[in-house]
């Protein structure tokens, strides 16, 4: 039970678009808190091996203390048990994804699209 750092980088040409990325989540790790209240359009992509049950929540926190799953568009909590692509409904201040099962073969990519919007 490890916590992977994420690493932030920037994708576009304006600074207006970032992608943080967690790799090599195992079976009970969790990802650095990234920031994401800035950005109104986010894009989560989870990738990799689930192996024998493998499960990924999206997590949110408004302090960095107390977490609890994000929902998807239509109310339905952010969990991974299989490769694609999601949005979150809610806008907390931190974001974080945790892996809540698997086995030893369980190693998952997590990444956020984040679209700040224009002014």
């Amino acid at each position: 039970m490890a916590t992977r750092n994420g690493t932030l980088s920037d994708v576009s040409e304006l600074g207006t678009v970032k992608l943080v990325t967690w790799a090599g989540l195992l079976n009970g790790d969790s990802g650095t808190e990234a920031q994401w209240c800035d950005y109104a359009d986010r894009c989560i992509q989870v990738t990799g091996t689930f192996g024998t049950g493998g499960s990924l929540t999206l997590q949110g926190s408004n302090d960095g203390t107390n977490w609890g799953a994000l929902a998807d568009p239509q109310g339905n909590a952010l969990t991974f048990t299989a490769t694609k692509l999601e949005q979150a409904l809610e806008l907390p201040r931190y974001v974080r994804p945790i892996v809540t099962a698997g086995d030893g073969t369980t190693s998952l990519t997590c990444t956020i699209l984040m679209r700040r919007g224009f002014k």
